[in-house]
């Protein structure tokens, strides 16, 4: 099983980018797919997260700036994301859980200010 994620890069503060998680396998309506994130030195944060049925859920510290959404046709879902911070800096990593889970490698995501 892989989860390849894409689209990080260097913003400036305000800012926009949109990343993509391509997964090997399909979106059922009962998985879950999450993007979290891991600054370096912190611990890995809860950032989104999207069932098969289109349910969303967000973190405090990203609703009304980031937008997940998914194509279960291409198994593949997305984060859009508005208004970035330099907080927001971090290594962006997808989730697929059905029965298991699994975590791709990530995409780093810089903010400056």
């Amino acid at each position: 099983v892989q989860l390849q994620a894409s689209g990080g890069g260097s913003v400036q503060a305000g800012g926009s980018l949109r990343l993509s998680c391509a997964a090997s396998i399909p979106i059922y309506t009962s998985t879950i797919m999450s993007w979290y994130r891991q600054a370096p030195g912190a611990q890995r944060e809860f950032v989104a997260r999207i069932s098969g049925g289109g349910l969303t859920r967000y973190a405090d510290s990203v609703k009304g700036r980031f937008t997940i959404s998914s194509d279960r046709a291409k198994n593949t879902v997305y984060l859009q994301m508005n208004n970035l911070l330099p907080e927001d800096t971090a290594t962006y990593i997808c989730m697929h859980r059905t029965n298991r889970e699994y975590w791709g490698q990530g995409t780093l995501v810089t903010v400056s200010s």
